[in-house]
Protein backbone atom coordinates (compact mmCIF):
# COMPACT_ATOMS: atom_id res chain seq x y z
CA UNK A 1 0.00 0.00 0.00
CA UNK A 2 1.75 3.55 -1.18
CA UNK A 3 1.67 6.21 0.91
CA UNK A 4 -0.54 8.87 0.65
CA UNK A 5 0.34 12.86 0.92
CA UNK A 6 -0.24 16.32 0.85
CA UNK A 7 2.59 18.66 -1.40
CA UNK A 8 1.38 21.57 0.77
CA UNK A 9 1.87 24.98 -0.78
CA UNK A 10 4.00 23.97 -3.81
CA UNK A 11 4.78 26.41 -6.27
CA UNK A 12 3.90 26.03 -10.12
CA UNK A 13 6.74 27.56 -12.59
CA UNK A 14 3.79 29.38 -13.86
CA UNK A 15 3.30 31.34 -10.80
CA UNK A 16 0.60 29.51 -9.27
CA UNK A 17 0.82 27.91 -5.82
CA UNK A 18 -0.86 24.53 -5.18
CA UNK A 19 -1.62 21.54 -3.10
CA UNK A 20 -1.08 18.56 -4.54
CA UNK A 21 -2.47 15.23 -3.63
CA UNK A 22 -0.98 11.86 -4.29
CA UNK A 23 -3.17 8.65 -3.45
CA UNK A 24 -2.05 5.15 -4.12
CA UNK A 25 0.73 6.49 -6.24
CA UNK A 26 -1.29 8.27 -8.59
CA UNK A 27 -1.87 12.13 -8.32
CA UNK A 28 -5.70 12.57 -7.05
CA UNK A 29 -6.09 16.41 -6.81
CA UNK A 30 -4.44 19.29 -8.14
CA UNK A 31 -6.30 21.65 -4.88
CA UNK A 32 -5.73 25.45 -3.80
CA UNK A 33 -2.94 25.96 -1.47
CA UNK A 34 -3.92 24.77 1.49
CA UNK A 35 -6.88 23.20 0.96
CA UNK A 36 -5.32 19.32 -0.05
CA UNK A 37 -6.01 16.61 2.46
CA UNK A 38 -4.29 13.55 3.17
CA UNK A 39 -2.64 11.41 6.30
CA UNK A 40 1.24 12.97 5.27
CA UNK A 41 1.38 16.69 4.86
CA UNK A 42 4.76 17.71 3.23
CA UNK A 43 5.19 21.58 3.51
CA UNK A 44 6.89 23.08 0.08
CA UNK A 45 6.43 26.48 1.18
CA UNK A 46 9.68 28.46 -1.03
CA UNK A 47 9.40 25.04 -3.05
CA UNK A 48 8.83 24.89 -6.93
CA UNK A 49 7.14 21.73 -8.50
CA UNK A 50 7.31 20.18 -11.87
CA UNK A 51 6.77 17.14 -13.27
CA UNK A 52 9.55 14.85 -12.84
CA UNK A 53 13.00 15.86 -14.54
CA UNK A 54 13.96 13.62 -17.48
CA UNK A 55 17.71 13.03 -18.07
CA UNK A 56 17.70 12.24 -21.94
CA UNK A 57 21.27 11.26 -22.33
CA UNK A 58 22.93 9.19 -19.29
CA UNK A 59 25.14 6.52 -18.91
CA UNK A 60 23.77 3.98 -16.15
CA UNK A 61 25.42 0.89 -16.90
CA UNK A 62 28.12 0.95 -14.34
CA UNK A 63 29.78 -2.29 -14.97
CA UNK A 64 31.63 0.06 -18.16
CA UNK A 65 34.12 1.94 -17.14
CA UNK A 66 34.72 5.00 -17.75
CA UNK A 67 30.75 5.37 -18.80
CA UNK A 68 29.23 4.39 -16.39
CA UNK A 69 27.07 5.03 -13.12
CA UNK A 70 24.41 3.84 -10.23
CA UNK A 71 20.93 4.54 -11.70
CA UNK A 72 19.80 6.38 -8.69
CA UNK A 73 22.99 8.04 -8.52
CA UNK A 74 22.08 10.07 -11.42
CA UNK A 75 18.36 9.52 -11.36
CA UNK A 76 16.25 10.29 -8.11
CA UNK A 77 19.30 11.92 -6.09
CA UNK A 78 19.73 14.38 -8.71
CA UNK A 79 16.00 15.31 -8.53
CA UNK A 80 15.46 12.87 -12.20
CA UNK A 81 12.76 11.07 -12.34
CA UNK A 82 13.25 9.34 -15.66
CA UNK A 83 16.89 8.61 -17.15
CA UNK A 84 17.61 7.35 -20.79
CA UNK A 85 21.04 5.64 -21.24
CA UNK A 86 22.39 6.84 -23.97
CA UNK A 87 23.73 3.67 -25.95
CA UNK A 88 26.00 2.32 -23.32
CA UNK A 89 24.48 -1.62 -24.44
CA UNK A 90 24.55 -2.68 -27.74
CA UNK A 91 22.83 -6.06 -28.43
CA UNK A 92 25.27 -8.15 -26.33
CA UNK A 93 24.25 -6.57 -23.14
CA UNK A 94 20.96 -4.89 -23.38
CA UNK A 95 19.27 -7.79 -21.27
CA UNK A 96 21.48 -6.46 -18.59
CA UNK A 97 20.56 -2.71 -18.34
CA UNK A 98 17.05 -3.61 -19.02
CA UNK A 99 16.89 -6.01 -16.04
CA UNK A 100 18.91 -3.83 -13.87
CA UNK A 101 15.65 -1.24 -13.95
CA UNK A 102 14.32 -3.67 -11.55
CA UNK A 103 16.98 -2.98 -8.81
CA UNK A 104 16.29 1.09 -9.06
CA UNK A 105 13.82 3.47 -7.90
CA UNK A 106 14.51 5.58 -11.41
CA UNK A 107 12.26 5.22 -14.24
CA UNK A 108 14.53 4.18 -16.88
CA UNK A 109 14.74 3.63 -21.07
CA UNK A 110 17.46 3.36 -23.27
CA UNK A 111 19.09 3.98 -27.15
CA UNK A 112 20.57 1.03 -28.07
CA UNK A 113 24.21 1.34 -29.52
CA UNK A 114 23.87 0.11 -32.90
CA UNK A 115 27.35 -1.68 -32.20
CA UNK A 116 26.86 -4.81 -30.74
CA UNK A 117 29.34 -4.63 -28.20
CA UNK A 118 28.46 -0.78 -26.68
CA UNK A 119 30.35 1.27 -24.41
CA UNK A 120 32.69 -1.90 -23.85
CA UNK A 121 35.20 0.25 -25.79
CA UNK A 122 35.24 3.86 -26.65
CA UNK A 123 35.81 2.83 -30.12
CA UNK A 124 32.99 0.91 -30.82
CA UNK A 125 32.38 1.95 -34.51
CA UNK A 126 35.69 1.20 -35.78
CA UNK A 127 35.59 -2.04 -37.02
CA UNK A 128 32.23 -2.43 -39.24
CA UNK A 129 31.68 -6.15 -37.87
CA UNK A 130 30.87 -5.42 -34.57
CA UNK A 131 27.59 -3.70 -36.30
CA UNK A 132 25.28 -7.09 -36.33
CA UNK A 133 22.09 -5.50 -38.17
CA UNK A 134 20.08 -8.66 -37.18
CA UNK A 135 21.29 -8.45 -33.88
CA UNK A 136 19.94 -4.30 -33.57
CA UNK A 137 16.91 -5.50 -35.03
CA UNK A 138 16.38 -8.53 -32.83
CA UNK A 139 17.08 -6.89 -29.97
CA UNK A 140 14.77 -3.84 -30.74
CA UNK A 141 11.87 -6.43 -30.89
CA UNK A 142 12.30 -8.10 -27.76
CA UNK A 143 12.92 -4.82 -25.59
CA UNK A 144 9.74 -3.18 -27.38
CA UNK A 145 8.89 0.43 -25.39
CA UNK A 146 12.20 0.08 -23.21
CA UNK A 147 14.19 0.75 -26.21
CA UNK A 148 13.21 4.19 -27.84
CA UNK A 149 15.65 5.05 -30.15
CA UNK A 150 19.18 3.62 -31.73
CA UNK A 151 22.73 5.45 -31.11
CA UNK A 152 25.57 6.14 -32.80
CA UNK A 153 28.35 8.04 -31.86
CA UNK A 154 29.93 9.84 -35.32
CA UNK A 155 33.03 11.20 -33.93
CA UNK A 156 36.92 10.29 -34.87
CA UNK A 157 37.64 8.54 -32.03
CA UNK A 158 34.68 6.76 -32.22
CA UNK A 159 34.43 5.45 -36.20
CA UNK A 160 38.56 5.88 -36.35
CA UNK A 161 38.96 4.75 -40.21
CA UNK A 162 35.49 3.79 -40.65
CA UNK A 163 34.28 7.60 -41.65
CA UNK A 164 30.86 8.24 -41.97
CA UNK A 165 29.90 4.46 -43.10
CA UNK A 166 28.66 3.44 -39.15
CA UNK A 167 25.91 6.63 -39.69
CA UNK A 168 24.73 5.01 -42.90
CA UNK A 169 24.10 1.65 -41.53
CA UNK A 170 22.42 3.76 -38.28
CA UNK A 171 20.19 5.36 -40.74
CA UNK A 172 19.01 1.64 -42.45
CA UNK A 173 18.70 0.45 -39.24
CA UNK A 174 16.51 3.62 -38.46
CA UNK A 175 14.26 3.17 -41.10
CA UNK A 176 13.97 -1.02 -40.55
CA UNK A 177 13.19 -0.19 -36.91
CA UNK A 178 11.25 3.16 -37.02
CA UNK A 179 13.07 4.13 -34.12
CA UNK A 180 14.78 7.39 -34.47
CA UNK A 181 18.27 8.22 -34.32
CA UNK A 182 20.66 9.96 -31.68
CA UNK A 183 23.86 11.00 -32.68
CA UNK A 184 26.87 11.88 -30.81
CA UNK A 185 28.80 14.79 -32.51
CA UNK A 186 32.33 15.87 -31.72
CA UNK A 187 35.69 15.95 -33.23
CA UNK A 188 36.16 15.39 -36.95
CA UNK A 189 36.38 13.28 -39.21
CA UNK A 190 33.64 12.75 -40.28
CA UNK A 191 32.68 16.00 -41.04
CA UNK A 192 30.06 18.12 -39.36
CA UNK A 193 28.55 19.50 -43.18
CA UNK A 194 28.63 15.47 -44.09
CA UNK A 195 26.96 14.00 -40.59
CA UNK A 196 24.05 16.44 -40.15
CA UNK A 197 22.26 16.02 -43.91
CA UNK A 198 21.56 12.63 -42.73
CA UNK A 199 19.46 13.61 -40.01
CA UNK A 200 15.91 13.44 -40.12
CA UNK A 201 12.52 14.35 -38.39
CA UNK A 202 12.89 13.40 -34.49
CA UNK A 203 16.81 12.27 -35.09
CA UNK A 204 18.40 13.88 -32.40
CA UNK A 205 21.54 16.01 -32.67
CA UNK A 206 23.38 15.38 -28.89
CA UNK A 207 26.23 17.54 -28.37
CA UNK A 208 24.81 20.42 -30.25
CA UNK A 209 26.70 23.31 -27.83
CA UNK A 210 29.98 21.38 -28.05
CA UNK A 211 33.35 23.77 -28.14
CA UNK A 212 35.27 21.14 -30.40
CA UNK A 213 36.48 22.11 -33.90
CA UNK A 214 33.91 20.27 -35.35
CA UNK A 215 31.23 22.24 -34.19
CA UNK A 216 27.83 23.72 -35.61
CA UNK A 217 28.54 27.16 -35.42
CA UNK A 218 31.01 29.61 -37.53
CA UNK A 219 34.01 31.51 -35.79
CA UNK A 220 32.20 34.40 -35.45
CA UNK A 221 29.30 32.56 -33.82
CA UNK A 222 26.55 31.73 -36.64
CA UNK A 223 25.20 28.93 -37.09
CA UNK A 224 25.99 26.78 -39.80
CA UNK A 225 23.29 26.75 -42.64
CA UNK A 226 23.26 22.40 -42.08
CA UNK A 227 22.20 23.11 -38.67
CA UNK A 228 19.46 25.59 -39.66
CA UNK A 229 18.49 23.02 -42.74
CA UNK A 230 18.41 20.35 -39.84
CA UNK A 231 15.98 22.25 -37.50
CA UNK A 232 13.49 23.12 -40.43
CA UNK A 233 13.30 19.10 -40.88
CA UNK A 234 12.48 18.53 -37.28
CA UNK A 235 15.58 17.69 -36.15
CA UNK A 236 15.45 17.34 -32.24
CA UNK A 237 18.43 19.33 -30.61
CA UNK A 238 19.82 17.84 -26.96
CA UNK A 239 22.51 19.66 -24.98
CA UNK A 240 24.56 16.45 -23.76
CA UNK A 241 26.73 18.59 -21.65
CA UNK A 242 28.98 15.59 -20.88
CA UNK A 243 33.13 15.73 -19.85
CA UNK A 244 34.07 17.50 -23.37
CA UNK A 245 30.83 18.74 -25.06
CA UNK A 246 29.05 22.28 -23.45
CA UNK A 247 31.05 25.44 -24.09
CA UNK A 248 29.80 28.71 -22.85
CA UNK A 249 30.92 30.85 -25.57
CA UNK A 250 28.97 28.07 -28.41
CA UNK A 251 25.67 28.54 -26.04
CA UNK A 252 26.05 32.26 -25.89
CA UNK A 253 25.88 32.60 -29.84
CA UNK A 254 23.70 29.79 -29.61
CA UNK A 255 21.03 32.20 -27.25
CA UNK A 256 22.37 35.12 -29.86
CA UNK A 257 21.20 33.37 -32.93
CA UNK A 258 17.41 32.11 -31.47
CA UNK A 259 18.24 28.46 -31.38
CA UNK A 260 15.51 26.86 -30.08
CA UNK A 261 16.52 25.11 -26.59
CA UNK A 262 15.15 21.54 -27.02
CA UNK A 263 16.32 19.14 -23.97
CA UNK A 264 19.02 19.78 -21.45
CA UNK A 265 20.36 16.73 -20.65
CA UNK A 266 23.71 16.02 -18.87
CA UNK A 267 25.46 12.93 -20.43
CA UNK A 268 26.63 12.24 -16.69
CA UNK A 269 28.55 9.58 -15.80
CA UNK A 270 30.62 8.67 -12.40
CA UNK A 271 33.70 10.54 -13.25
CA UNK A 272 31.53 13.65 -14.19
CA UNK A 273 29.48 13.20 -11.55
CA UNK A 274 31.99 13.38 -8.70
CA UNK A 275 34.83 15.17 -10.18
CA UNK A 276 32.35 17.97 -12.64
CA UNK A 277 31.68 19.30 -14.77
CA UNK A 278 28.74 17.78 -14.86
CA UNK A 279 28.15 17.37 -10.98
CA UNK A 280 23.99 16.82 -11.57
CA UNK A 281 21.14 17.92 -13.44
CA UNK A 282 20.78 21.48 -11.32
CA UNK A 283 24.53 22.46 -12.39
CA UNK A 284 23.19 21.84 -15.53
CA UNK A 285 19.86 23.75 -15.24
CA UNK A 286 21.18 26.71 -13.54
CA UNK A 287 23.95 27.55 -16.67
CA UNK A 288 20.88 27.78 -18.62
CA UNK A 289 19.38 30.05 -16.22
CA UNK A 290 22.53 31.63 -16.36
CA UNK A 291 22.61 32.37 -19.81
CA UNK A 292 19.18 33.97 -19.52
CA UNK A 293 16.54 31.74 -19.81
CA UNK A 294 13.24 32.09 -18.27
CA UNK A 295 12.99 29.24 -15.36
CA UNK A 296 9.82 28.23 -17.30
CA UNK A 297 11.46 27.24 -20.40
CA UNK A 298 14.61 25.82 -18.83
CA UNK A 299 12.25 23.34 -16.67
CA UNK A 300 10.32 22.32 -20.15
CA UNK A 301 13.30 21.51 -21.45
CA UNK A 302 13.67 18.27 -18.89
CA UNK A 303 9.85 17.87 -18.75
CA UNK A 304 7.60 18.84 -21.12
CA UNK A 305 9.74 18.86 -24.30
CA UNK A 306 11.88 15.47 -22.98
CA UNK A 307 8.15 13.99 -22.93
CA UNK A 308 6.99 14.62 -25.76
CA UNK A 309 10.61 13.98 -27.79
CA UNK A 310 9.58 10.09 -26.05
CA UNK A 311 6.05 10.28 -27.04
CA UNK A 312 5.23 10.08 -23.61
CA UNK A 313 3.35 13.17 -22.74
CA UNK A 314 2.17 12.16 -19.21
CA UNK A 315 5.79 12.36 -18.01
CA UNK A 316 5.57 16.10 -18.63
CA UNK A 317 2.75 17.38 -16.95
CA UNK A 318 1.50 17.86 -13.20
CA UNK A 319 -2.35 16.35 -13.73
CA UNK A 320 -4.98 14.39 -11.68
CA UNK A 321 -5.12 10.49 -12.72
CA UNK A 322 -1.63 9.96 -13.79
CA UNK A 323 1.11 8.08 -11.98
CA UNK A 324 2.72 10.78 -9.40
CA UNK A 325 6.42 11.45 -10.66
CA UNK A 326 7.48 15.09 -10.06
CA UNK A 327 10.76 16.92 -8.83
CA UNK A 328 10.81 19.61 -6.34
CA UNK A 329 13.28 22.08 -6.59
CA UNK A 330 14.68 25.51 -5.09
CA UNK A 331 15.67 28.31 -6.75
CA UNK A 332 18.38 30.39 -4.59
CA UNK A 333 19.86 34.00 -5.10
CA UNK A 334 22.98 32.51 -3.93
CA UNK A 335 26.67 32.91 -6.48
CA UNK A 336 27.73 29.72 -7.79
CA UNK A 337 30.41 29.31 -9.83
CA UNK A 338 29.73 27.31 -13.21
CA UNK A 339 32.57 25.24 -15.13
CA UNK A 340 32.09 24.23 -18.77
CA UNK A 341 33.68 21.32 -20.93
CA UNK A 342 36.17 24.05 -22.16
CA UNK A 343 37.57 24.93 -18.48
CA UNK A 344 35.53 28.53 -18.68
CA UNK A 345 33.62 29.73 -15.55
CA UNK A 346 30.55 31.50 -15.22
CA UNK A 347 28.94 33.11 -12.00
CA UNK A 348 25.78 32.68 -11.74
CA UNK A 349 23.79 34.78 -9.31
CA UNK A 350 20.27 31.96 -9.29
CA UNK A 351 20.68 28.74 -8.92
CA UNK A 352 18.41 25.63 -8.75
CA UNK A 353 18.87 22.90 -6.15
CA UNK A 354 17.04 19.82 -6.28
CA UNK A 355 15.11 19.36 -3.19
CA UNK A 356 12.94 16.23 -3.76
CA UNK A 357 11.46 13.70 -5.60
CA UNK A 358 7.66 11.80 -5.91
CA UNK A 359 8.38 8.38 -7.93
CA UNK A 360 5.86 6.24 -8.98
CA UNK A 361 4.17 7.88 -6.24
CA UNK A 362 6.92 7.31 -3.54
CA UNK A 363 8.34 10.43 -1.67
CA UNK A 364 12.25 11.04 -1.51
CA UNK A 365 14.35 13.78 -0.48
CA UNK A 366 17.57 14.58 -2.55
Amino acid sequence: MKENFVLRNANLVNGQTVDIVVKDGSISEVAKAGSGQAQRVIDCSGVFVSSGWIDLHVHAFPAFDPYGDEMDEIGVKQGVTTIVDAGSCGADRIAELAASKERAKTNLFAFLNISRIGLSRVDELSNLDWLDKDKVVQAVKDYKGFIVGLKARISKSVVRDSGIEPLRIARTLSDETSLPLMVHIGSGPPSIEDIVPLLQKRDIITHYLNGKQNNLFEDDGKPLQVLLDAIKRGVHLDVGHGTASFSFQIAEAAKRHRIALNTISTDIYRGNRLNGPVYGMANVLSKFLYLGYPLEEVIAAVTINAAGWLQKPELGRVQVGDTANLTLFTVSNKPLTLLDSEGETRVAERTIEAWGVVVNGEFIEC
